[in-house]
């Protein structure tokens, strides 16, 4: 006997089969992402620091995924929207508004604290949690967190994991003292050079604020201090300048772009000092600024912060960036931006909603984050003005054309050489 099938039947087996056979296929669950924003200098003459930001952030957020995503939000993997500013002052708010309009939810960056100030506005004005892996300007924090104070503002959106212009000079102060009684040496006349942008300006006055507080045995030119136009063309007169004051120490404060000028003219007008102590700038650390400056920037010593290579995870991780940039050095950009993506992950885990910009802000005030890869001086977390009291420098030198750690001796991989041979 043959049964007929009604045409109502027959519809409705017909799409429980074709559920069966597409669910797999058409329905299957995908992963959901969270946008980070990674705004960086990646052309331009801060390109080699912007591109070491990108891929040191580039790789954290691989390690992120690798290990799960975020977790607790079921395995939410991140995934970056990049950003160049290419190096243009104005291009901060430019790039942090396309990054955010293209689904950002968070912003890090940004290097040079001219376009980091930038980003803040945008940060601010669109509610994007703002943590800034790399700027040391202390207003770009501080000017926040006073106009909240003040009601002017509701929520305070802006972090940061990097000392401050305050903080460097502090810790340079110290550190040059603790090194020149270690030397045995105590230089009568340093002078101070800085670049006269933003960070250069901030650096200085941090750093002649805490001379100033310190009061130690060497002594600051505090009458003569030089500032040049960044970037420059020429620095003949700056350093002639120098020159004519007879100092033992220059202490320069520059952007790569100053110091590929500035340390071979050092060299060209035969100046007869102890060394080049810097209180902590870029320039004189980064792979491709040592390839080209070779011998002139040999036995310089700067105060910046640095990763922190008694760490066997800092060293893989070294490893690993080796290879994926041709050799260079896992170093201060790198690793801070490398860091400030593992902060993010740390405070997506704790926030109580991916999607409430203020549970995020929230949950960053929460932060005490201790596997950091570079040096601090406890756990990251942030105080009332959003900055990381615990992130601070460590003094590292040039030697055989390597950056080395060589001071405070519980960081330092090598004994400084100070002063300088002579030639």
């Amino acid at each position: 006997m043959t049964s007929r099938l009604s045409r109502r039947t027959f519809l409705k087996t017909a799409v429980a089969g074709a559920a069966v056979v597409t669910t797999p296929v058409t329905l299957r669950a995908q992963a959901k992402t969270f946008k980070l924003g990674a705004v960086h200098p990646v052309t331009g003459p801060l390109a080699e620091p912007g591109q070491a930001c990108r891929l040191g952030a580039q790789m954290a957020v691989e390690a992120v995924n690798a290990a799960g995503g975020i977790k607790s939000k079921g395995g939410v993997k991140l995934e970056l929207v990049l950003g160049d500013t290419q190096t243009k002052t104005e291009n901060g708010r430019v790039e942090a508004e396309r990054v955010v309009t293209q689904g950002a939810r968070m912003l890090m960056g940004s290097f040079d604290s001219g376009t980091t100030n930038g980003m803040v506005s945008v940060a601010q004005q669109r509610r994007v949690p703002f943590l800034v892996d790399i700027a040391a300007a202390d207003q770009i924090t501080a000017n926040v967190a006073k106009s909240v104070a003040e009601g002017q503002q509701k929520v305070q959106y802006v972090y940061r994991n990097f000392p401050t212009g305050s903080s460097f000079g502090r810790k340079a102060v110290q550190y040059f003292g603790e090194i020149f009684a270690e030397a045995k040496v105590t230089p009568k006349r340093v002078v101070l050079m800085y670049c006269n942008d933003l960070f250069g300006q901030t650096q200085s006055r941090g750093f002649l604020a805490a001379y100033k507080a310190a009061k130690p045995a060497w002594t600051v030119l505090e009458d003569d201090v030089i500032a040049w136009p960044e970037p420059p063309s020429d620095l003949s007169t700056e350093v002639s300048r120098v020159k004519s004051l007879k100092p033992d120490v220059i202490s320069p404060i520059t952007r790569p772009a100053s110091a590929q000028i500035l340390l071979p003219e050092i060299r060209k007008q035969r100046l007869d000092i102890l060394g080049i102590v810097g209180p902590g700038s870029p320039g004189f650390y980064e792979a491709g600024q040592i390839a080209i400056l070779k011998d002139d920037v040999e036995y310089a010593m700067v105060s910046n912060p640095w990763a922190n290579f008694k760490n066997p995870r800092t060293i893989q991780v070294a490893e690993e960036y080796k290879k994926r940039s041709n050799g260079k050095t896992f170093d201060t950009n790198s690793g801070y931006s490398y860091d400030a993506v593992h902060v993010i992950a740390d405070v997506l885990e704790r926030t109580a909603s991916l999607d409430d910009p203020d549970a995020i802000v929230d949950a960053i005030k929460k932060t005490s984050f201790s596997s950091g890869l570079m040096q601090y001086a406890g756990p990251i977390h942030f105080n009332e003005l959003g900055d990381n009291p615990n992130a601070v420098t460590t003094m590292t030198q040039i030697l055989g054309q390597k950056p080395v750690a060589v001071w405070p001796r519980e960081a330092a991989l090598q004994k400084f050489v100070f002063p300088r041979p002579k030639a």
